[in-house]
């Protein structure tokens, strides 16, 4: 029976102990796959599939990449959501016999993939651990390629995706009731992209997981982490920890602090509020420009901005903790020249927290090491002119920074300035650092003179005048003396060959200085890899140091951006309250000011608050700008709440806890719901989890449907928000209702706005200015115009709308004799128009006297409106 050969038996037994993930499998240069995995990855990444002798009948499928230029293929491969095992040589064979041996060095997913071509740098790439039980979550979050970890838990399915969508993860992992737990999870892994798959069940133990996190960070028990009153988080944090430990392969001292938070510590954003207001991307490109972030990106490292937009995402309700940021700002523009100079300081620091990350892995390269000492040698200039700035939060981070003036002078020390890219070419230590290293260096630099040298010692201490120092591949080198000076070779010398006019020597020193030339590459190379591993794991252990002068480097960056957008931008000071108020004077859309040359931006006022001024009413023609006002509104606050500037001339905010959008209308069609259908569930969310202190932005609400129908939900909606002891919520609503003005008369927080328009025949202009009062039109055939709807449409549609004004609908469509199929049509036809009569037409004693004995005066009129609503069906059904 046939059997598989040493090495292919080899490959299946380390492919058995990782069945659900390719199998890099180092042979020599290659990275070699096998039977399935090789026709995987031929498919995917388009390679050509071979086969190889394997013991068996028939060849085993094989396909190969070169080791040393793997990372794109294994970065596609991870794109695609496969899991790729990296198995290594470790060890050499004894004696020339019996197989190499391998081991896996790490397991590469989505979310632990820290290889630079794969990584945004300035966006974090999140790994989630999520634990379900009794409607309860778990939840921790880690960047394996920067040390950031963190853990909550929470109890409700919306809060959850909340979460997921601030963190946007490449990859969650979870326990088996995840699956179980109502949440959707094709659509996080179809829709958004997120690998989810569980682990098994022995990784959410609690007293291993706890374990797990007491040792990692070295601490007695959760005090020390502050952990005590996360149960389920810690379960979610030290499964995490456990699958890293499994997958990484490495002790992971990177990981160096984890940070709990609850839901409410901040602003919360929900994902329909982050996409409608275009935060870090924009809504329909995916694309940074045009984005919040895009305009107050001004930061010169990498951390500063993934910082920043995690900034953006995580606004604070703190007011002390914004009023610290706005110090900071203050004064940094105060002293602009000492601003700009850090500024060009920090151009030069490279991503230390990545860098400390590869050097973690012992994946860091001789260039990462210059370019983490070239960060380093730039924090004491930094350093020095931070120490002139008073504002506390700025002194904070002086006391935070440290110079790290060891690391910098060890790799100064030991590390070539231009060492090659690989850590086994050579050429990584410095002159000087290592006595052995420079003798081997030596050796093989100067091997052919230090032989010509020993030649001549030896022709004058012997006075053979005919000596030579030769080599061949039998002997390596060798002293060769003819037959006529044989009697003058001293006893020392030892025979190693006779030759027909000659004889063959060799000679301790000779043979000293033999093995240092041969072998010096060889040892030179090893040498120098082994020091440079020793370096590294100097660093290494220095994590927490590095790790508290990259924050501090970082969130100076973040500090110095926000800044210069101020006073690019031209950005004020807002006051910051806690009397639920927001005034602002002039106040600007700050993306959309960026895309209209030569300061055309046309700015606009708010007020809202708990009392008169709790909703806005705002009416107005589309295109007129209505969504980018109420957008502009929400910006300003959220810029506020995360301690930046603002566009207005002057403003006061008084904190919100949260920020809900309802903007634009989008079929959700993979999930099989109609816009309206999107919109109402939209919504829903908004009515149930807003609170008095939220911010609404409402566009357009009800739509999606007929116009009773949308009307009525509308002043429904506005009546319920206006009521304090329901919702109370500080609302700008926006609408072509023109109906819902009348709510300004009946609800004393309610107030009409709208959009200036200025007149010129049949055509229009957008003043873009917002001004007191309701529309009295909706000029939609004017921006229909606009739009470039041809012109018999137009006019035809003015025709219509002059006779839908002028008559009762029915009636109009009568006149304009549009076709009916039903015997509605007989019944219009025959009435005259001009004469038409609800009483005589429908002729139901019923109707009449319900119609009389009601008490108008006495009706809301939402309830009106519901009255009007029911007679009309009554009618259509006697027709």
């Amino acid at each position: 029976m046939a059997r598989l050969t040493p090495m292919m038996q080899a490959y299946v037994d380390t492919k058995a102990a990782y069945p659900d993930t390719i199998l890099f499998y180092r042979l020599g240069d290659f990275y070699e796959m096998f039977f399935e995995d090789a026709k995987t990855v031929s498919r995917e990444l388009e390679l050509t599939l071979t086969g190889k002798d394997c013991g068996l009948s028939e060849r085993a499928p094989m396909c190969g990449i070169p080791h040393h230029a793997c990372e794109p293929y294994l970065n596609r491969l991870v794109e695609k959501g496969y899991k790729v095992a990296i198995c290594e040589q470790v060890g050499e064979a004894s004696s020339g016999k019996g197989l190499m041996k391998r081991e896996v060095a790490r397991i590469v997913t989505p979310g632990t993939n820290i290889m630079s071509g794969s990584l945004e740098e300035s966006k974090n790439n999140y790994l989630m651990c999520i634990a379900y039980t009794q409607n309860h979550y778990g939840i921790s979050v880690v960047d394996v390629s920067t040390g950031d970890y963190h853990v909550t838990e929470l109890s409700e399915d919306k809060k959850l995706l909340d979460e997921i969508a601030r963190f946007a993860p490449a990859e969650i992992i979870c326990n088996d009731a995840f699956f179980m737990s109502g949440i959707d999870i094709e659509d996080l892994k179809n829709r958004q992209g997120i690998v989810i798959y569980p682990l098994e069940a022995w990784y959410f133990d609690d007293d291993t997981t706890q374990l797990a996190l007491t040792n990692h960070f070295k601490v007695k028990d959760l005090k020390g982490l502050g952990l005590e009153d996360f149960s389920l988080g810690v379960t979610a944090a030290g499964a995490l920890l456990r699958h890293l430990y499994d997958t990484q392969k490495n002790a992971l001292s990177h990981l160096s602090h984890i940070r709990p938070y609850r839901i409410g510590g901040h602003l919360i954003l929900d994902g329909f509020t982050r996409r409608n207001l275009e935060l870090t991307e924009t809504l329909r490109e995916k694309q940074k420009r045009g984005s919040l972030l895009w305009v107050l990106d001004q930061t010169k490292t990498a951390m500063g901005a993934r910082m920043l937009r995690s900034v953006i995402e995580e606004p604070l309700v703190d007011k002390e903790a914004i009023i610290r940021r706005q110090d900071a700002l203050s004064e940094l523009n105060e002293q602009p020249m000492l601003r700009e100079e850090m500024r060009e300081y920090l151009n030069g620091v490279y991503d230390m927290e990545r860098l400390m990350g590869r050097i973690s892995y012992q994946s860091a390269s001789p260039r990462d090491l210059i370019a983490f000492h070239n960060s380093v040698s730039m924090i004491p200039a930094i350093k020095l002119i931070l120490g002139d700035f008073k504002a506390n939060l700025l002194k904070e981070l002086f006391t935070e920074m440290d110079e790290l003036p060891d690391l910098c002078s060890l790799i100064e020390t030991a590390i070539d300035p231009t060492p090659p890219l690989s850590v086994r070419e050579g050429g990584i230590i410095r002159d000087g650092y290592h006595e052995e290293v420079d003798r081997l260096r030596k050796a093989k630099t100067e091997g052919k003179q230090w032989l010509m040298e020993l030649e001549e010692q030896e022709k004058e201490a012997t006075g053979i005048k005919n000596l030579k120092i030769r080599y061949n591949k039998v002997f390596g080198y060798y002293l060769e003396v003819t037959n006529s000076f044989k009697s003058m070779v001293p006893q020392t010398y030892v025979r190693k060959q006779t030759l027909a006019n000659a004889e063959r020597y060799i000679t301790p020193k000779l043979k000293e200085l033999e093995d240092v030339i041969l072998g010096a590459e060889d040892r030179l190379m090893t040498l120098e890899y082994d020091l440079f591993c020793q370096v590294r794991e100097q660093i290494k252990g220095e994590v927490l140091r590095i790790g508290r002068s990259a924050k501090a480097i970082a969130y100076l960056d973040l500090l110095i951006s926000l800044a210069v957008a101020a006073e690019k931008n031209n950005y004020c000071r807002p006051l910051i309250t806690e009397d639920g108020s927001i005034s602002i004077k002039d106040g600007r859309h700050p993306v959309v000011e960026k895309m209209i040359p030569n300061d055309m931006f046309i700015a606009n006022d708010c007020y809202l608050d708990h009392d008169s001024q709790r909703i806005s009413i705002i009416t107005g023609p589309n295109m007129a700008g209505k969504s980018t006002y109420m957008r502009q509104v929400a910006l300003i606050v959220l810029m506020a709440q995360i301690g930046s500037f603002i566009p207005a001339s002057s403003a006061q905010i008084g904190i919100v806890d949260r920020i809900f959008t309802r903007v634009g209308a989008s079929d959700d069609l993979a999930s099989g719901q109609s816009t309206f259908m999107v919109e109402m569930t939209e919504v829903a969310n908004i009515l149930r989890n807003a609170t008095e202190n939220s911010l609404l932005i409402l566009d357009e609400i009800g739509r999606g449907t007929s116009t009773f129908d949308g009307l009525s939900i509308a002043w429904a909606v506005v009546e319920y928000i206006s009521n304090p002891g329901l919702l109370g919520a500080k609302t700008l609503f926006a609408t072509h209702y023109h109906e819902l003005t009348e709510l300004e008369g009946h609800l004393s927080n309610v107030n009409n706005y709208c959009i200036a328009v200025k007149e010129n025949g049949d055509d229009i202009v957008f003043l873009r200015k917002i001004i007191p009062g309701g529309a009295d039109r909706s000029y939609g055939i004017a921006v229909a115009k606009l739009a470039g709807v041809p012109d018999p449409v137009i006019e035809r549609a003015k025709q219509i709308a002059k006779e839908l004004s002028d008559h009762d609908l029915s009636a109009a469509i009568s006149e304009l004799h549009i076709e009916k199929k039903t015997t509605k049509k007989k019944a219009i036809d025959e009435v005259d128009c001009n004469q038409i009569s609800l009483f005589d037409t429908v002729g139901d004693d019923a109707i009449i006297r319900e119609i009389k004995e009601m008490d108008l005066g006495q009706l809301t009129p939402i309830e009106s409106l519901n009255f009007l609503y029911q007679v009309q069906g009554k009618i259509k059904n006697r027709w």
